[in-house]
């Protein structure tokens, strides 16, 4: 690997403008100039663009404008030290030291590795003091070849805190950073855009930050050069979560049902202290955001290793990723099909098209305007059904193979809508398309060749894999299956629907959001369309489904406001207040601080009273023709009256079913052990 960064790429003190925009094209151009981009104003303008997403100046003086390029041919340093000083949006002022960070798009890990190394650097004052004191480019060259070569600074290791503090190396710990009698343990995620800088100087901020106040402080910055995944263990350990992040968390679900606070990535350099009293204030708090998810989720989590898990693993985490993305198509589209109803009547489902081609706002003919804006708001929400089955699809493409899977699977996606594979097209498709992606990037290809693999040749051959596969073999098939399912449900009578309610129930209150949820929730809403079509059998299905979902966290509200709140502690308590609107609003996770406490009485409980609900919204004939909304999307739902009275039937039930648990079904102590210190026993409790 040759030298990151050489005297050419140094300017000490020299006049390269008095804006930043001036400063970022003067050092593009020197790395231009140097033959390691290929142009400096593509480089500048790449630059420009990601400083005009987030400012990249930091505390003490310094700026670090960064991007990836398809200009730039090898990962480069340019260094300005500049008098005076120039603003790069930095909360103490202008910037005199700044480092223009560029990688080429294709980087490879070892140059990320490298430039996430020097950004670390940063955190150090004696770095940033040399920089100041140098007096020549080969100082700064210097410096900076010295730094790089460096082992990367290690993130606390789990309890670190806690034993030098044993050891009487570490301050005393704040009143208000124990826990339990302890010092408070908190896990973060940092991760930005381009994954080289702010991640790694997050992480350092945040470890120097934990280990001044003397907790347990554990960081996973996540980079673009890969990032090691925390033990699953202290996760589950830990009090509290803090993300300083500007892109989503990988892998998110190993932190379900955590308090958490979610910054951008900056604040993690700027604000390290803050936010470390901000996490630890949240643990106590039943109202403080929690990632989503729940103990269920954690544990799947958990039994694949974070991250790892093997194929069946991934699969199982892409369907998920694929559910969870496409549920906004979904459920806003529902939501707008359901207004269009509302304003229009149910006919504007077979006359929107005329509607809008006959009449306009400014020239609304015979058409009333309330029926006009019927058809308008169905007809939006009917386009954002046509994606439901590509956004299914392509991000469980994407939860395979990150980007390069998304065109590939939509594709697939849309090739299985138009055959009538459906639903279950849609996933076969984004299985297919998704390991197609995975597979081609994981090839060696010259270099020349890696700029065009995720732009053009993964869409390409992906899609010709995938889409081919579908359209030729196996579209058909599935077709077939689709219909026959279709077919069976419009058959079901008698006991056969009731007892199709109860599977329903089951598997929405089994893990509150969690995979089985998902599953139920997706088979409703992925044919919805299908129903709201005319075959009424989805739209029971829906209603079920939705109804189902909300008994738990109404089921939780009565059981600890109304009918034993000696059972439940003040957090649960505050937690039942809240859970009456989510669960009217079918917000199930409305539950999960009282799952997550307690899971073997609450889980059951609730699965008894939705079981209860989808039998008897089934029973009655219930449907709906929204995917979401509770009670608040009452002019949706057929036979609404009766369906309340399902509600309130498995609320009762779940309800009770869990005073009595907690009430009869005690935790059983295990005989207490001896620790080795006469009277220090160590009790176990076991549900």
């Amino acid at each position: 690997m040759s030298e990151i960064i050489t005297p050419a790429l140094v300017s000490l003190d020299e006049p390269l403008g008095t804006d930043k925009r001036a400063v970022i094209d003067a050092l593009a151009a020197r790395v231009a100039a140097t033959g390691r981009a290929s142009d400096g104003a593509a480089l500048a303008a790449d630059v420009w663009k990601r400083e005009q997403t987030d400012e990249t100046g930091l505390p003490g003086g310094i700026a670090i404008p960064h991007a990836k390029s398809p200009a730039v041919r090898e990962a480069t340093l340019a260094f300005a030290r500049l008098t005076p000083g120039v603003d790069f949006g930095a909360p103490d002022g202008p910037a005199d030291l700044v480092f223009l960070i560029a990688a080429p798009d294709t980087a490879a890990e070892e140059h990320l590795a490298v430039l996430s190394r020097l950004a670390r650097a940063f955190m150090r004052d004696d770095f940033t003091a040399g920089l100041r004191a140098a007096t020549s480019p080969d100082d700064v060259v210097a410096l900076v070849q010295a730094a790089v070569s460096d082992e990367p600074t290690a993130a606390a290791a789990p309890g670190a805190a806690a034993g030098a503090a044993a050891a009487g190396g570490a301050p005393a710990v704040a009143t208000n950073l124990v826990v339990d009698g302890r010092p408070a343990r908190i896990v973060a995620v940092t991760a930005c855009a381009t994954g080289i800088a702010h991640t790694f100087m997050a992480a350092d901020a945040l470890t120097a930050a934990g280990q001044k106040a003397g907790i347990d402080l554990v960081v996973e910055p996540q980079g673009s050069s890969g990032y090691k995944a925390l033990p699953q263990s202290v996760i589950d350990d830990a009090d509290a979560v803090i993300f300083a992040v500007d892109v989503d968390v990988r892998d998110q679900q190993r932190f379900a049902g955590k308090p958490v606070v979610r910054v951008p990535v900056k604040k993690g350099i700027e604000q390290p202290a803050e936010l470390i009293d901000e996490a630890v204030a949240s643990i106590g708090n039943p109202l403080a955001p929690r990632v989503s998810g729940n103990a269920d989720t954690a544990a799947a989590a958990r039994a694949e290793g974070g991250s790892g898990g093997g194929v069946g693993s991934a699969v199982k985490r892409s369907l998920l990723t694929g559910v969870s993305y496409m549920i906004p198509f979904v459920a806003g589209g529902g939501l707008l099909i359901a207004l269009g109803f509302l304003l229009g009547g149910y006919e504007i489902a077979f006359n929107a098209d005329d509607v809008l081609g006959s009449a306009t706002l400014w020239n609304l003919g015979d058409t009333s305007l309330i029926v006009y804006l019927g058809a308008v708001l169905f007809k939006i929400g009917s386009l954002s059904f046509g994606f439901l089955v590509p956004a299914l699809a392509g991000y469980i493409a994407y939860g395979l193979a990150d980007r390069p899977g998304i065109a590939p699977g939509f594709v697939a996606g849309a090739v299985a809508s138009f055959m009538g594979a459906g639903f279950l097209g849609g996933i076969v498709g984004g299985l297919l398309a998704g390991l197609a992606a995975w597979w081609l990037n994981s090839l060696d290809v010259p270099r020349w060749l890696r700029g065009l693999m995720p732009v053009v040749i993964i869409p390409l051959l992906g899609s010709i894999f995938a889409s081919g596969l579908l359209l030729m073999v196996l579209g058909g098939p599935i077709a077939w299956l689709t219909q026959a399912l279709n077919d069976w449900l419009s058959g079901l009578t008698g006991a056969g629907v009731i007892i199709l309610g109860i599977i329903l129930g089951l598997m929405m209150c089994f893990d509150l959001g969690g995979p089985v949820n998902k599953v139920a929730y997706a088979f409703a809403t992925g044919n919805l369309a299908a129903g709201i079509a005319g075959d009424e059998r989805y739209l029971q299905i829906m209603a079920a489904v939705m109804a189902a979902g909300m008994v738990p966290p109404l089921a939780m509200a009565l059981a600890s406001t109304v009918i034993d709140r000696k059972l439940f502690t003040e957090p649960e308590r505050e937690n039942g207040k809240a859970a009456w609107l989510l669960g009217a609003a079918f917000i199930s996770e409305g539950a999960i601080p009282f799952a997550a406490a307690d899971v073997f009485r609450v889980i059951p409980a609730m699965m008894v009273g939705g079981a209860v609900t989808g039998a008897l919204s089934m029973a009655f004939a219930v449907t709906s023709k929204a995917p979401h909304g509770g009670v608040f999307v009452f002019f949706a739902i057929d036979n609404f009256w009766l369906w309340l009275v399902a509600i309130a039937a498995g609320t009762v039930v779940a309800a009770f079913a869990v005073v009595g648990l907690k009430r009869f079904a005690h935790r059983r102590p295990v005989e207490p052990v001896s620790s080795g210190a006469e009277g220090v026993p160590s009790a176990v409790a076991t549900a």
